[in-house]
This record gives structure tokens, sequence and C-alpha cells, in this order.
């Protein structure tokens, strides 16, 4: 029997995405509390990640085997760390945007899929869409990032990646018309320059764009540059009269979608 379809955020933008039978990892910090430094330049020097995995390491292992590939948006070490690089099985299919893919390789994965516009992948269509984390001097200093639509043929889902609100992702959104959209929340802010992951107001606008869409916002309480907490987002949604219509799911919380 097929798998109905899930998302299950286990901690800040790592998540476990079924969908089309397949199990998807996507984005895996697998470090635990306090082992990594903190992001430089944003005032205060939390150690990350803020907080442990929500399963038992043995859980994490079993995990790991049980997916099929694990989606790559961006390399930032929040996303890709040298847990997740030591844990992921080296031939485990990894899914990732076309100027990673190197760096993947050296990394001694051999079975990376780069994802340019589009590409079919057993019964999904996984596509490519693009983003900005950050403007400015400070977005180019980011770099890259990606976002992906994983469909099904009976829904589809938008993981938009480390991006703030811009046209890339208002074009996605008209273009895919996706029934769930996963944005990385949390307002991740240096001294210096604009938000570089999406604030509420951004969320906003994303429900506006296409209030049709079911949002889940991650990507909170975990990294110490991340000035908005779940709190924060539920007050200013609350605010705006949309509460009910983002999910805010607390790390390992399952998603079923309808």
């Amino acid at each position: 029997m097929r798998l109905a379809n899930e998302v299950r955020l286990l901690r800040h933008a790592t998540l476990v995405i079924q969908i089309g039978g397949k199990k998807i990892l996507i984005d895996p910090m697998l470090s635990g509390k306090g082992a990594m430094d903190p992001v430089g330049n944003c005032g205060n020097d939390i150690r990350i990640p803020m907080v442990n995995l929500p399963l038992p390491e043995s859980e994490i292992e079993e995990l790991l085997e049980a997916v099929d590939a694990v989606i790559v948006t961006h390399l930032h070490r929040d996303h890709w760390d040298a847990v997740a690089q030591k844990q992921i099985d080296k031939g485990k299919t990894i899914i990732c945007q076309p100027n990673d893919e190197s760096k993947l390789n050296e990394q001694g994965f051999y079975a990376t899929l780069s994802v340019d516009d589009r590409v079919e992948w057993h019964d999904l269509t996984i596509s490519r869409t693009n983003g900005r984390h950050g403007t400015g001097e400070i977005g180019q200093l980011m770099g890259e990032v990606s976002g992906f639509v994983l469909d099904d043929g009976q829904q589809k889902i938008y993981v938009a990646g480390d991006t703030i609100w811009c046209e890339e992702v208002k074009a996605a959104l008209q273009k895919y018309q996706p029934d769930y959209t996963v944005l990385n929340a949390g307002g991740a802010q240096f001294l210096k320059g604009d938000p570089i992951t999406m604030t509420p107001d951004d969320i906003i606008k994303v429900h506006d764009e296409l209030p049709e869409t079911n949002i889940i916002a991650v990507h909170m309480d975990t990294v110490n540059h991340c000035f908005v907490k779940r709190t924060d987002l539920q007050q200013a949604l609350a605010k705006s009269g949309i509460v009910n219509k983002v999910l805010i799911p607390s790390d390992g919380e399952r998603m079923k979608l309808k």
C-alpha cells in the first residue's frame, strides 16, 4: 500500500516528506545541541543548533536508511552539516541545484541528481525554483539557493528554500499552484542588511498571492540569527487574520496532507 502524503518537521529546515510513495529527506542538519559555532555577526554568541533533534539517535539512523532520497536546497551548514555528510550513505540519491553537484561529489556522494529545470524521478516530477537569500551585498554573499516542487500528479508541495519574498517566489506560486508551500521563516538577519529568510510580512504576502496554498512555516527557534520565533509569527498572523491559514509545526510534528 502506498504511503499517504505527509510532511514531518524534524527541526529547523530538516523535513521528511512522503509523496508519491517515496520518502524524501530535506536539508538535513543532524548535529546535536550546541555542536556548531554560532552564526557570526548577528549580535549574540549562542551555539547552534539551539535545540536537540526530537528523535533518539537510533531512530535517526533508521530514518536515514529508510528515505529514498535527500534534497539539499543549498550547502549552508544549517541545511547540510558535517554530521549529515558523515551519516548519510554515500550511495543515497542526493537531489541538488547544479552549482552544488561538484561539491557534493567531492564529499563522496556519487548518486547526485542535479536539477536544472525539472526531472522525472520514479512517479514524481521534481522542479527547481529560484529565490533570493537576502538583498544587496548580503544576498550576493549568501550565494545561490533553490526551492523544489514535488508533484505526484495528485498533490504539489513547494519547498521554497532559504528565500525572502521576491518575484521568483511569486512566479513559482503562479506557475505551479502548489497545494502546500513550505516556507523558511525566522527572519534570519545579520547586524547589517535586511533579513535573508522570510519575515511574518513575507509569509502574509505569500498567502495573499495564493490564498489556496496551505502554508507550512519552519526554520525557527534553532539557529542564533533567526530572530522571529514561532510565538512571534503566531502573533503577527493573528493580527493579520490568517493565523488559521498557516501551519507552524513543532519539532517532530507530522502533518497529513489532505
